[in-house]
């Protein structure tokens, strides 16, 4: 790979910023990486695994010189962080972000931007339940898609150069209005996750009732619900709150569906269950094919046997 930035500046340093890292080193993207986070504990813990050439407390000081700067921050936090760097920000830098709802960040981050710098949204779909700088690793977002959600007069020779960025990422890159992205990350990631939030919350108010055997005998559906529900409540509170009508929407339609699935239940009608369970299934089969997952027993997760 060729460098494509001469500076880029990582405004927060957790999942998604320290595998930023790792693989924009890694593949020699750029001559400096700079790295700036507010807790010092954090920073520290980032300049130990040798994240990055520099390393700050100050995102406006961060932003200095650098031609490409990724905010990584809990989508609530992404008007100050703009507010912080824009005096500092060089003209001619592209300014993006990796948040989860686009609507609410452009909101806050827009009227902040310099007339003479490139803003463009973006959101990377991949991630683990895991957070900090320790939980980044090389590799997490080949074959993953990020989608662009461009702003009105967005240049097209700065989009050109922030696709080619995340390409070279091994990532497949689309575009969409904000609100339309806002809508389909509702149903496929932030409802998913609140109902598994809601799920294991349910199985803890449970545990005086069946003596602690909720825990001692989940199975693999309970367990996976865990791992949603172990991810980042910083973040996942933040994207409850801003993107609160559409996950409002989608809770309707499927408190809805759920109500279907309950009378069927209740009646004893079997036909429209499995009619239900076979066209859901094949969902499954089709993110295996579309190369989002794999379809090795259990996930492909290690077991104790075969580390033995």
């Amino acid at each position: 790979m060729s460098v494509l930035f001469d500076r880029i500046a990582l405004i927060g340093i957790g999942l998604i910023g320290s595998s930023l890292a790792h693989d924009i080193r890694r593949l020699g993207l750029t001559k400096e990486i700079v790295v700036a986070t507010r807790s010092a504990d954090t920073l520290k813990r980032a300049e130990e695994l040798g994240l990055g050439d520099r390393y700050t407390t100050s995102s406006a000081e961060a932003v200095r010189g650098a031609d490409l700067i990724i905010v990584s921050v809990p989508v609530g936090a992404s008007g100050s962080v703009a507010k912080e760097i824009a005096g500092n920000l060089q003209p001619g830098a592209i300014v993006t972000d990796v948040g989860s709802t686009k609507a609410s960040v452009i909101a806050q981050m827009q009227p902040h931007m310099p007339e003479n710098v490139h803003f463009i949204p973006g959101h990377p779909l991949a991630g683990t339940e895991k957070s900090g700088p320790d939980a980044g690793f090389p590799g997490l977002f080949e074959g993953r898609w990020c989608i662009f959600t461009p702003v009105a007069g967005t240049d097209e020779t700065a989009l050109k150069r922030l696709r080619g960025f995340w390409q070279a990422l091994g990532s497949k890159v689309d575009e969409m209005d904000a609100e339309h992205h806002d809508k389909v990350l509702a149903i496929v990631s932030h409802l998913p996750h609140i109902i598994a939030y809601n799920i294991v919350g349910t199985a803890d108010d449970l545990e005086t009732v069946t003596e602690s055997e909720v825990i001692k005998y989940s199975a693999s559906g309970f367990r996976d619900f865990t791992r949603l529900a172990a991810s980042d409540p910083t973040m996942w509170r933040d994207v409850c709150l801003h993107n609160r009508d559409a996950i409002l929407e989608m809770l309707a339609r499927f408190s809805e569906d759920l109500a279907y699935l309950q009378r069927a239940i209740r009646w004893g009608e079997g036909d429209k269950i499995f009619e239900l369970f076979t066209r859901t299934r094949a969902i499954r089969r089709s993110i295996v094919q579309a190369g989002q997952d794999v379809d090795a027993p259990d996930f492909g997760r290690p077991h104790l046997l075969d580390k033995k």
